[in-house]
């Protein structure tokens, strides 16, 4: 670490001098500007990086590359941060463009601009400052809040269209979850927090944290859709209302576990903890009571319900745990 002696000039301006061989090292010379950004905590980030930022690629040959394989590297090379992705081969296959187009839609902010019979190209459009991270774990919460809702909806009423819509919207959860994750790996590269007057890195990874389990929340809601959508009888009356009861509980804990992780609340936080473990008993003996059931297969189909709305409400129970590591910041 170097240290280096603030000075006044001018009467009004403070200045230090930059070492010399970080600049050497960053390309910085006489003339040239920096960006200078406050942090919440007082630091401030200097930037070299200034005009022109240079495009990172990543060239992938895609060349007997099946769908699967297609689809991890594409995924792995936004996660990594670049911004335009060229893949090519001698011939790139029908099948193969397909899967180009379906990751896309997956992600936030890749387009494809360029397409040849062997070479298509993927642009990351998105500036990282429009949408900050707050706003997308919140965004993350209200839609797997509302699949949640509809996913039980649809096992009630034998609703086949609304488990089909709840399952397509699992998508847009996990298209943010990873902006979210290419978000924070490009903060531990050294690109800085796009929103630090909002939030500072400790909380970034905080609410990086919490995006995990409200994307394993969303995929919970996707299965009792799909649960749902084998459904072709009436669960009986008296089970049915326990089972939205139970749901109605464990939404509630997921929104007191997102209040409390906003707000730094504490208390909150372990109360929906205390709130989680207290409940195991209630969904088990709903599940004993399902064994009573005459139909083999709504009892099968009530477990798997049952089940994944307790995994639910460990995921608050995680969320909550986070909230408790954001707020002693703030002690």
């Amino acid at each position: 670490m170097e240290t280096r002696k603030v000075q006044q000039t001018g009467g009004s301006t403070y200045i230090i001098s930059l070492p010399k061989q970080w600049a050497e090292k960053v390309g910085i010379e006489t003339g040239m500007r920096v960006s200078i950004q406050a942090q919440p905590d007082g630091k401030l980030l200097i930037n070299p990086i200034i005009e022109g930022r240079s495009i990172k690629t990543k060239r992938i040959d895609v060349g007997g590359c099946g769908a699967k394989a297609l689809e991890r590297d594409i995924i792995a090379a936004y996660l990594h941060g670049y911004d335009r992705i060229e893949l090519f081969s001698k011939r790139i296959l029908v099948e193969q463009k397909q899967t180009i187009r379906k990751v896309c839609y997956k992600l936030i902010g890749p387009e494809i601009t360029e397409e040849s019979s062997n070479c298509v190209v993927i642009q990351d459009l998105l500036n990282p400052n429009e949408l900050p991270i707050k706003k997308g774990v919140q965004r993350m919460f209200l839609i797997a809040v509302s699949m949640q809702k509809d996913a039980v909806r649809a096992f009630k009423t034998i609703d086949h269209d609304l488990a089909l819509d709840v399952s397509q919207r699992d998508d847009e959860v996990d298209r943010l979850y990873l902006l979210i994750s290419k978000q924070f790996r490009s903060i531990l590269c050294g690109g800085g927090v796009p929103d630090s007057t909002e939030t500072n890195i400790e909380e970034y990874h905080e609410f990086r944290m919490a995006a995990s389990p409200l994307e394993r929340i969303a995929d919970h809601a996707q299965k009792i859709a799909n649960v749902a959508s084998k459904l072709q009888e009436p669960v009986n009356y008296k089970v049915m209302v326990e089972l939205e009861k139970l749901n109605a509980a464990y939404m509630e804990l997921v929104e007191q576990s997102v209040e409390a992780l906003f707000e730094a609340n504490t208390s909150l936080a372990n109360q929906v903890i205390d709130s989680v473990e207290k409940m195991c008993a209630w969904a088990e003996k709903l599940r004993e009571s399902t064994l009573k059931l005459k139909s083999h297969e709504i009892m099968i189909l009530l477990g798997a319900v049952i089940d994944s709305l307790s995994r639910i409400g460990d995921l608050s129970s995680n969320i909550a745990e986070i909230a408790i590591n954001m707020a002693i910041w703030d002690r």
